[in-house]
């Protein structure tokens, strides 16, 4: 049996992501890394929460390994299976082996879209133990001492079936994002998709009305990455109007009746 192994070169990101901070995340997550403690992200879709981890990552100089969790991703998933290839059984680690090995960043997006067998793997690692146990090796692995363990959710979108368990929120270190106030959300526009001050203000005006909505015809408001997104299209020479309704209306909404009455605020403001 061979056991194949990713190079942690593979997860560095050299280029400082651009983040604006817009509270005490940067020192928090310093903390706690420092002091081996997992973190848990909560917020809304688009308001930076993986953009921030990508960020620390830069700033720690430690390897970042993201997984996207959805309805099928199991424990073998995180942690690794036998695979045969050319007619030789492998073993081939999981992103969250991988982490764990290389003392890297392992980032859960969205945990709670995950089966609930992955919680078996995760809490050892979330608490004093930090071990990972691999039982189709028949190992325990501990993690090294900067290896650290990041979950996010959106509690917005949670149900009574699909939440964070108490057994599982009490072993991080919680950290809540939303949206960013006018002024710096529009400089983080503005920053991103290349358009002038007064247009990203605008853009984010439009966004605000949009969250008003929510709730009230909408399930979401238009993120700020949505907004970087139309931000974009309009730099490279769409109209407002039409990018506002191919990056934001149509990104947030299927309704025929929300679609016009969203046009009509990106109208008035474009």
């Amino acid at each position: 049996m061979n056991a194949k192994i990713l190079a942690p070169e593979e997860h560095f990101i050299e280029k400082e992501p651009y983040y604006e901070a817009v509270g005490d995340e940067i020192a928090i997550f310093h903390a706690a890394h420092a002091h081996r403690l997992p973190i848990l992200l909560k917020g809304p879709t688009g308001c930076g929460k993986t953009r921030f981890m990508e960020h620390m990552a830069w700033r720690l100089r430690r390897p970042l390994i993201t997984v996207s969790c959805h309805d099928d991703l199991t424990a073998s998933d995180l942690v690794g299976r036998y695979l045969v290839k050319g007619g030789e059984t492998v073993w081939m680690d999981g992103p969250l082996t991988r982490a764990v090995r290389v003392g890297g960043i392992c980032y859960l997006d969205e945990i709670v879209e995950a089966r609930k067998d992955t919680m078996v793997v995760i809490h050892p690692l979330a608490d004093d133990r930090r071990t990972l146990p691999m039982e189709k090796l028949g190992q325990l692995l501990e993690a090294t001492a900067d290896f650290c363990l990041a979950i996010s959710y959106n509690p917005g979108y949670q149900s009574v079936l699909k939440d964070l368990k108490q057994s599982t929120r009490q072993r991080f270190v919680a950290l809540e994002f939303d949206y960013p106030a006018p002024d710096l959300e529009a400089r983080i526009v503005a920053a991103e998709s290349g358009v002038d001050a007064e247009l990203a203000a605008r853009l984010v005006r439009f966004a605000q009305t949009t969250r008003n909505l929510k709730g009230a015809g909408l399930e979401e408001g238009a993120s700020t990455r949505l907004l970087v997104h139309a931000g974009k299209l309009i730099s490279g020479g769409i109209a407002p109007v039409l990018a506002c309704r191919s990056a934001v209306a149509q990104a947030i909404t299927d309704d025929a009746d929300m679609l016009a009455a969203i046009q009509e605020l990106s109208s008035s403001l474009f």
